[in-house]
């Protein structure tokens, strides 16, 4: 029998799990990358001897991961060093109040009542409800490929709406567990992951704290990176071969198949099946013909976008914590600012990671990288922000926001600066509006009305990644690797 071929488009973490489900299927696997390396977004810059993650700086979901890796046929604790960090993030408010996150619950307990009285308690509640939406939102939503509707729309999952509360508001929720704004908005912040406002994020994602305390955030050795390079070992033992530094100009397809892809110089691929990791709006606009489903496309919800600061410091700041998070008094108004004026707050929410506290070959000895990241809002139809403005004000924004924990001399220590705005995470990964967590996590983008990774028409066309379900996250992508790779396997016959 023909062995049967795939060309992958991308070697984001999504293209490279599911190339290596595919290989291992003795499926001819071809991944086609426009940059240098794998990774996407969960990329590396390496710099006078100072490393930085440029997409995620922590893993969280370790369960998901050690379901993925095991898929894949290995264990993800002899892929990865990897070493808990805990205290999770160290809290910092406007009004110099301070709150360690941490799996420790005598700690949290007197941390907690220091802030509000009774609140333990309320925490303690709040986690339980957190175990619930996490138990189910995995087991119902992320690790099923919703194919039809009525696979969605069933007996079984009927009482998921009020198991998961997936119409109420998530900070409004808050208030069944705490009233003081600090605690509401220490337990809602983690939906900037999915590239949320908590005022309009559905409170399932009460399952992000919970699996945050409960099963640890982790960090490992050698940065997130060295995730991407874990998987790229598992897909070129399995066979998969990587074609770097080649753009793909269009999909070639007729009425109803993909043929194959046409590459910027001209040179045509073809496969028995094409599987897009790009990110989702830039291959309907940018790859295929059809422009009314483009224009679909376009109108969805983007998720927010942020500005990034890696700086190499020429002297080492021990007092700074691995992470540390910055939250406004503001807290509403930052989200405002953000998803709604597409801008900077005034006052915004921010976020420094310090990764030589956990691993100190990020850094060159006697020196430190420090990584600052300050959510804005993607890019404008307009085209009217003046995103070197904003970078400027942005950065200022973090050295005032170090110098209230006392480093005052952070700016004159700097050896270097890079810095990522929306322009060139559109440029640089293809993301539409610069967004850099894809399609936004709203209602009506969850679970079965995210766009799905097959596409309508074209029946060997598929897609992996941010913006198709499950949707947005590094362990996520793993989950739409293989749920797509199964998808082609099945139609295939394999």
């Amino acid at each position: 029998m023909k062995q049967k071929s795939v060309i992958v488009i991308g070697a984001g973490i999504g293209g490279i799990v599911a190339a290596t489900h595919l290989a291992k299927q003795r499926f001819n696997v071809t991944v086609i990358e426009k940059n240098s390396h794998a990774g996407g977004r969960c990329d590396r810059i390496n710099r006078d001897g100072h490393q930085f993650d440029t997409g995620p700086t922590l893993l969280v979901m370790p369960l998901l991961y050690e379901a993925e890796f095991a898929a894949l046929g290995t264990s993800m604790r002899e892929m990865l060093d990897l070493q808990r960090v805990d205290p999770t993030y160290h809290l910092a408010f406007d009004d110099g109040s301070q709150l360690a996150l941490t799996s420790d619950m005598k700690s949290m307990q007197e941390q907690l009542e220091r802030f509000e009285p009774g609140s333990f308690n309320g925490l303690l509640r709040y986690m339980t409800e957190g175990h619930r939406h996490y138990t189910l939102g995995i087991d119902r939503l992320v690790n099923r490929d919703f194919r039809k509707a009525s696979e969605f729309f069933s007996l079984r999952n009927a009482p998921l709406l009020y198991q998961v509360k997936p119409l109420a508001n998530h900070y409004r929720n808050m208030s069944v567990y705490f009233d003081d704004p600090r605690l509401k908005s220490a337990f809602t912040f983690q939906d900037v992951y999915m590239g949320l406002s908590p005022f309009e994020a559905p409170a399932t994602f009460s399952m992000m704290p919970y699996t945050e305390l409960a099963h640890g955030v982790w960090y490992p050795r050698g940065g997130m990176y060295s995730i991407v390079e874990a998987l790229m070992k598992l897909a070129q033992e399995a066979g998969v071969e990587f074609v770097f530094d080649a753009s793909v100009e269009r999909v070639d397809v007729n009425a109803s198949h993909a043929h194959g892809i046409v590459l910027d110089d001209g040179q045509r691929l073809t496969a028995d099946a094409v599987l897009a990791n790009a990110d989702l709006p830039y291959i309907y606009n940018d790859l295929l013909p059809d422009q009314k489903l483009a224009e679909s496309m376009s109108r969805k919800r983007f998720s927010c976008s942020v500005i990034s600061f890696f700086w190499g410091v020429d002297k080492p700041y021990e007092s700074l914590p691995p992470h540390t998070l910055f939250l406004a008094h503001d807290y509403r108004e930052n989200f405002k600012s953000i998803i709604n004026n597409l801008g900077l707050p005034e006052n915004p929410s921010l976020y420094v990671h310090a990764p030589t506290r956990l691993d100190p070959s990020m850094a060159p000895q006697g020196r430190d990288t420090v990584i600052g990241i300050v959510p804005v809002g993607h890019m404008s139809d307009n085209g009217e922000q003046d995103w070197e403005k904003i970078r400027d004000e942005a950065r200022q924004h973090v050295f005032r926001r170090l110098a209230s924990l006392g480093i005052t001399d952070f700016e004159s220590h700097i050896k270097f600066e890079i810095n990522f705005t929306p322009l060139l995470w559109k440029k640089r990964y293809n993301l539409m509006k610069g967004s850099t967590h894809g399609l936004c996590h709203n209602l009506t983008q969850l679970g079965y009305f995210r766009p799905k990774n097959k596409h309508p028409r074209y029946g060997n066309l598929y897609f992996t990644g941010a913006s198709t379900h499950p949707g947005t996250g590094l362990p996520t992508a793993m989950v739409s690797g293989r749920l797509s790779a199964q998808r082609i396997m099945d139609d295939l016959g394999i």
